[in-house]
C-alpha cells in the first residue's frame, strides 16, 4: 500500500469518527504532515492539497458537482506537479473521497519533455497563461456558492456592526468632538493610533487572535474577528503609515465622524471579503487580514483615476502644500507590494500573483478605480442632460 492511499484511508476514518472538521484547511494539513511522519517527499504537495477548497468541498461531499470539483482538481494538480508525485496525490483523494480523479492526458510524442521538478516542492514556474487559466478556474470553477455561503456569517456581522458603530460614532460626534471642533477624519485616524498601541501592551493577544484569516473567515464561531480585523494591524510598521495616509487624506475632511466610520467600515468588509474569498478559491491559506489598506488605496485610487479623466490634477493637502494622487498612487503601491508579494510563511507555496490577488490593498485599488469610472460616467449623462434644450 503506497503512502497516498494510507494517508487517504487515515483521513476519511478521521472525518467519519468526526475527529476532524474537513473545513478548517490549516488543521487538515497540519493532520495529514504528522501523519507523514518522517517521508519528507510529500509534505510540500499534502499541504498544498490540504489547503485547496476544492479538495474540502469532497471532503465534505458538498454539492451535485463532484465529477467537475475533481476534474477542476486534478487539472491543477497536474499542471503542479511531477507524474510520480501527481500519482501518489489522487491514490490520497480516491482513499479519502471514494471518487476516482482522471488521469493526466500524456504529453504529445513531439514534446521536449520539462526536465522534473524535486518530488518535495511544486513547480515554482509556470507560463503566464497557464497562471491566468489557473486562476480564472480556481474563481469561477465549482463550489463559488458554498464559499460565498461560508463567508456569509462573517460579512453579514460585520455590515451590521458598520451600521450601528455609525450610528454610536454620530451620537459620541454630537456630544463631545462637535464642541472640540475636529474633523471625522481625525477622530478616526487617533483612534486607530491608539488601538495599535494598545496591542503593543494590553491588548497584545488581540494583535494575534483578532486578525481574520482563511481559517476564521468561514468559521461562525470566529465570526468576531471580521470585527477586529479592520482596526488593528498585523504589522506595526504597516500600522504607522497606514495612520499617517489616513491623516492626510483624511485630515481636512468636511464629512461626519458617523460617514467616515461607515464608509470606513463597508470598505474594510468588501475589501476583506473579496480577498478571502479569493484566498479560498486559489487555496492560499497562509494569509492575514488587518489594518486600513483597503480603504487608504480606494480613496488614493478614486482620487487619481479622477484625476486621469477629468484632465486635472487632484490632491490632497498637507499644511500650504497639495500631494498629487498620483504621487501616493505610487508611493503607497511600492510599499504595499513590499509586504504583500513575498512569503511570510516557509509553508506558504502560493505565487506571487495569488498573494496579489488575496490582498486587501489590491481589492481596495479596484474598488477604487471602478469607483472612479462610475464617478465621471454620472458627471457626463448630468452635463448632457444639462445640455439638453430645456434640461
Amino acid at each position: 500500500m503506497g503512502t497516498g492511499r494510507e494517508l487517504g484511508l487515515q483521513l476519511r476514518s478521521w472525518i467519519e469518527s468526526g475527529d476532524l472538521d474537513p473545513d478548517q484547511g490549516q488543521s487538515l494539513a497540519n493532520r495529514l504532515i504528522d501523519a507523514l511522519g518522517a517521508e519528507e517527499s510529500l509534505r510540500g504537495p499534502v499541504r498544498d492539497l490540504a489547503s485547496q477548497p476544492l479538495m474540502r468541498q469532497l471532503l465534505q461531499r458538498r454539492g451535485g458537482h463532484s465529477t467537475m470539483t475533481i476534474e477542476a482538481l486534478s487539472a491543477h494538480l497536474a499542471r503542479t506537479y511531477t507524474p510520480t508525485v501527481l500519482a501518489e496525490l489522487h491514490d490520497l483523494i480516491e482513499a479519502a473521497t471514494g471518487i476516482t480523479p482522471p488521469s493526466a492526458p500524456p504529453p504529445p510524442f513531439t514534446a521536449k519533455p520539462e526536465p522534473e521538478a524535486p518530488a518535495s516542492q511544486p513547480r515554482d514556474r509556470r507560463p503566464a497563461a497557464a497562471t491566468g487559466r489557473t486562476i480564472r478556474a480556481a474563481v469561477f470553477g465549482p463550489g463559488l456558492g458554498t464559499d460565498l455561503q461560508a463567508l456569509g456569517t462573517g460579512a453579514a456581522l460585520a455590515a451590521s456592526f458598520s451600521l450601528v458603530l455609525a450610528w454610536a460614532t454620530g451620537e459620541v460626534d454630537q456630544a463631545l468632538f462637535d464642541g472640540w471642533r475636529w474633523s471625522g477624519g481625525v477622530v478616526l485616524t487617533l483612534t486607530l493610533a491608539l488601538a495599535q498601541a494598545l496591542t503593543l501592551g494590553p491588548l497584545r493577544r488581540l494583535r494575534r487572535h483578532g486578525l481574520l484569516d482563511e481559517n476564521s473567515s468561514g468559521d461562525p464561531r470566529r465570526a468576531w474577528r471580521w470585527l477586529t480585523a479592520p482596526w488593528i494591524h498585523g504589522r506595526h510598521g504597516e500600522g504607522l503609515v497606514n495612520v499617517l495616509m489616513l491623516l492626510v487624506l483624511l485630515g481636512p475632511s468636511p464629512l461626519s465622524l458617523a460617514d467616515v466610520v461607515l464608509r470606513y467600515g463597508l470598505m474594510s468588509l468588501a475589501t476583506m471579503a473579496l480577498a478571502a474569498l479569493l484566498a479560498r478559491r486559489l487555496g492560499v491559506g497562509e494569509r492575514q487580514w488587518s489594518g486600513a489598506a483597503g480603504p487608504i488605496a480606494g480613496l488614493i485610487s478614486l482620487a487619481a483615476i479622477l484625476s486621469l479623466l477629468r484632465w486635472q490634477e487632484l490632491g490632497f493637502r498637507v499644511g500650504a502644500e497639495s500631494i498629487p494622487a498620483w504621487v501616493l498612487l505610487v508611493v503607497y503601491g511600492a510599499l504595499q507590494l513590499g509586504w504583500q508579494l513575498p512569503r511570510t510563511d516557509d509553508r506558504d507555496i502560493s505565487r506571487p500573483i495569488e498573494r496579489l490577488w488575496c490582498s486587501t490593498w489590491w481589492w481596495g485599488t479596484l474598488l477604487g478605480i471602478g469607483w472612479g469610472f462610475l464617478t465621471w460616467g454620472i458627471e457626463l449623462t448630468e452635463a448632457a442632460l444639462k445640455s439638453r434644450p430645456g434640461g
